[in-house]
């Protein structure tokens, strides 16, 4: 338990009606989770506004309130807050709660549009190689110590953060390596962590069903360096224009790292192929499993991380050249009939453009290039035509199919992905509604050789439609089809 004056240092706090000398204990942003004596933060969300539910917390046994308009009638049982904005207030207020433990590790933030996955991932692995216990907060997954839990988020809630950095404390854990989205800046989740660093990978289109322009997004992306302390790193990808303007403002040590240009950290493709990538970091070379220029990019963010947090450069590069590719990330496999399958979470405009750019810097220029992609529903609908176009461009056939419709119509989606192809590419594409069937289309149509990219889903094992989530993995399902041609 806790006494709520205790968990609510650093909180910007209007009001206060009643005794803050009360032991809690939990704290709860969702009504229906509230026992007795526990502590309801009042949101207001995209969808629902937490203060709907105060009556409902205190007759589950809530006995402090958090929010940002009292109610208008009091119970004099129940003390309430008035604090300037729930989000930030339940961000510090479950740091708090959970004594702080970001300060207890040294905690690596990475933001951008692409590769924070991968980085986060290929972090979490090398420090672990090196000895260390590390943890690891991710799209993919949310690692521990040992223990694995499934990721929901991106970045997740700002309870579940600390109630995870807490375990990881207690786990031993020295370093923890998270991913940073710009959902969970704007949300205030990120607010009262203490990072050592901060890296940004780049930044495209993506997230405008969200971020009203592209500079809003890029802004709240920017605000994560400018919170960053003066003890902090700063590392960002410097061929990225809006790397500079990450960097303006901010008080932590500036890094940077680029394939192109002049930089801390430097890297050179000596070979880009299937089997993986020779680089030349920092005039040292090294071969490693991964493929792409985009993945050349994230090794660099990785070894830079490795640098600034103290690993020799020599036992960096050893150990990068041991990294796996991450799941859902450029995973192929070559069948026995000789069809490359490759799956990739391209889900954006730039990330499509980086994979299929790859594949034909690999290829010899006679196996064609089968595209299944989609984009999901109730999500940016500008970047559809512009993923239509790109994938008819750089393809030899597409098949344009549903990805995790959500609550639209699949066939809309198609149809506004399919208004970005030009009129020479018509004749390129196909459009199949049932992923499956897309999927199977593409195993028919590809000959001993030829490469098939499935872009879109990556890691994911489902597929929703309509708000109910079924099974549905894009790796499982072409290895699936794939043997039953040969078999």
């Amino acid at each position: 338990m806790k006494l709520v004056k205790d968990i609510l240092y650093n909180v910007s706090i209007n009001a206060v009606q009643g005794s803050t000398d009360v032991l809690i204990n939990a704290v709860q942003f969702d009504s229906r989770k509230i026992e007795s004596n526990d502590l309801f933060i009042a949101q207001k969300g995209l969808i629902f506004d937490g203060h709907k539910f105060i009556y409902n917390a205190i007759e589950l046994g809530a006995k402090v309130i958090v929010c940002e308009v009292f109610p208008e009638n009091l119970n004099k049982n129940v003390t309430y807050i008035q604090v300037e904005d729930s989000n930030e207030a339940l961000a510090i207020i479950a740091s708090n709660f959970y004594d702080n433990p970001s300060s207890k590790l040294k905690l690596v933030g990475v933001t951008g549009t692409n590769g924070k996955t991968t980085i986060t991932t290929l972090l979490h692995s090398l420090f672990q190689k090196a000895g260390f216990k590390a943890g690891l907060l991710s799209t993919v997954k949310i690692l521990v110590g040992d223990t694995k839990y499934e990721a929901t988020h991106t970045t997740p809630n700002s309870l579940a953060i600390n109630s995870y950095l807490y375990e990881m404390v207690k786990a031993g854990v020295d370093y923890c390596f998270m991913e940073v989205s710009s959902h969970g800046i704007h949300q205030k989740r990120t607010t009262g962590l203490q990072f050592v660093g901060g890296v940004f990978t780049n930044l495209t289109h993506d997230h405008l069903d969200y971020h009203s322009t592209f500079k809003e997004y890029r802004d709240v992306k920017k605000s994560f360096f400018d919170d960053l302390p003066k003890t902090a790193f700063a590392l960002v990808n410097i061929d990225d224009k809006n790397g500079e303007i990450m960097l303006q403002n901010t008080k932590a040590k500036k890094y940077s790292y680029a394939l192109k240009t002049m930089a801390n950290y430097k890297a050179k493709i000596l070979e880009n192929q299937f089997s993986g990538l020779f680089l030349n970091i920092n005039d040292q070379e090294v071969w490693t499993k991964l493929i792409g220029s985009f993945n050349a990019y994230n090794l660099l963010a990785v070894f830079g991380v490795s640098q600034l947090l103290g690993l020799k450069s020599t036992e960096a590069l050893t150990l990068i050249s041991e990294l796996e590719n991450v799941s859902g990330r450029f995973e192929h496999f070559i069948s026995k009939e000789g069809v490359t399958a490759i799956i990739d979470y391209a889900h954006t405009p730039d990330a499509l453009k980086n994979v299929l750019e790859t594949i034909n810097n690999i290829r010899t220029g006679n196996e064609h290039v089968i595209t299944v992609v989609g984009c999901g529903g109730d999500r940016d609908k500008a970047k559809r035509p512009v993923m239509g176009r790109i994938a008819s461009q750089l393809s030899t056939e597409v098949i344009f199919t549903s990805d995790n419709p959500r609550s639209e119509n699949p066939q809309t989606i198609l149809d506004e992905i399919e208004a970005g192809v030009e009129p020479e590419n018509f004749k390129k594409t196909l459009s199949v509604l049932d992923r499956e069937q897309a999927i199977k289309t593409a195993t028919k149509l590809a000959k001993k050789g030829d490469i098939i990219l499935i872009a879109g889903k990556g890691h994911e094992t489902y597929q929703e439609v309509n708000g109910i989530r079924s099974h549905f993995d894009d790796y499982e399902k072409i290895s699936q089809l794939l043997k039953a041609i040969e078999g």
